[in-house]
């Protein structure tokens, strides 16, 4: 790492430091927002606002203009309350369990209705109240996941006295292969959700995810539901990432040493070093979310210098081969880059077998945080 960046961080002793730039954050939501205009753009923050801190990337995205806040469950929907304002809806995209449906209303949390079932448990809450209730109404268009099947859309819109006391928002559905732009599951599932949209006339769409975004209008609906581009991830695979990095994990060395040929490395002595190597061990394993995928194929990076993994990955630690850097370049406490200008959220995913959704909801807590605006 230079020492610019070095001066950046704050020398709190900590073993490793994950730097959320909260500024870059704002950027991404505002240029999605023009790239959607004159369609309006939430904000999906589950997971702990992908891992992030709801606490404060929501009060972030709502000085930027954010007013429709998306969650997985109602647990979050409490927490995430206290940290917007009255002029804030909040959706649940898994729905309801059964027993939460009043004390969702009761706090004016918005479910998304994803089964008959949910239907009616969220339209018999309005009638023991004697209001109606706001909800969002998700149909599958061919994920297979959550939201009614074709059949039951069809049953509902013959029958709308089930929605009787129940206010749809929106009908929705979720693009599976959004990031793959030439995936023909993308049409596939529009015309399909069309065909859905249809037999709730008046009702606004709510369909583009992240992906869906780039895929063009025709995609975008009255609402769309960006995720990881909000975070920095790309939102679409195989070409460049249009928007800003919000992430960026340093961690500090905890050890050097000189081993000759011939030398087992981690756990189960996977790697045997074939000629005098010189490593490093760091302070961040596979419970800090490095996955053990990366033994032996992914690396950090120091100065524009890959360093790559060598061994298993331990829960604590791993190892780095620092044999290109010159001697003494690192030390107790060098700091190393895991991602950053010279590896992407992107790049150390790909080398973990996974996707960067994973890595960045993995994030552990043990990391020093410290937030940019």
């Amino acid at each position: 790492m230079d020492s610019k960046v070095t001066e950046q961080l704050d020398c709190s002793g900590a073993s490793a430091y994950l730097t959320i730039d909260l500024g870059a954050l704002r950027r991404n939501y505002l240029e999605l927002t023009e790239r959607l205009a004159p369609v309006a753009a939430g904000a999906v923050v589950k997971a702990n606002a992908y891992g992030l801190g709801v606490e404060h990337v929501a009060p972030v995205l709502h000085e930027a203009g954010c007013r429709d806040f998306f969650v997985a469950h109602h647990s979050e929907a409490t927490i995430l309350k206290r940290y917007l304002t009255s002029d804030s809806r909040i959706f649940v995209l898994n729905g309801l369990q059964p027993g939460a449906e009043l004390a969702c209303a009761e706090a004016g949390i918005i479910p998304v209705l994803n089964s008959p079932e949910q239907i009616d448990n969220w339209a018999a809450t309005a009638r023991a109240l004697g209001s109606r209730l706001a909800a969002i109404l998700q149909i599958d268009s061919g994920m297979s996941r959550l939201g009614l099947s074709m059949e039951d859309a069809g049953a509902l819109a013959a029958d709308r006295s089930r929605l009787d006391g129940i206010d749809l928002f929106y009908v929705m559905s979720h693009l599976a292969s959004a990031e793959d732009a030439k995936n023909p599951q993308n049409a596939a599932q529009l015309q399909a959700f069309r065909q859905a949209s249809a037999l709730f006339p008046g009702i606004a769409p709510c369909f583009a995810n992240s992906g869906g975004i780039f895929l063009g209008k025709d995609y975008h609906g009255a609402l769309a539901r960006p995720g990881i581009a909000l975070y920095g991830g790309s939102p679409t695979a195989g070409t460049e990432n249009p928007m800003h990095p919000v992430v960026r994990l340093d961690v500090t060395v905890i050890q050097t040493r000189t081993v000759p040929s011939g030398t087992h490395i981690g756990y189960g002595g996977t790697h045997v070093t074939t000629g005098e190597r010189r490593l490093a061990t760091i302070a961040a394993g596979y419970a800090d979310g490095l996955p053990r995928h990366l033994s032996d194929r992914g690396a950090a990076y120091f100065g524009g210098v890959r360093l790559p993994i060598v061994g298993l990955v331990s829960m604590d630690s791993l190892t780095l081969d620092i044999t290109d850097l010159p001697p003494g370049t690192l030390t107790l406490g060098s700091l190393v880059e895991l991602i950053g200008p010279h590896q992407t959220l992107e790049q150390i995913a790909a080398d973990a077998g996974t996707i960067s959704y994973e890595i960045l909801t993995s994030l552990g807590q043990r990391y020093h945080r410290q937030y940019r605006y």
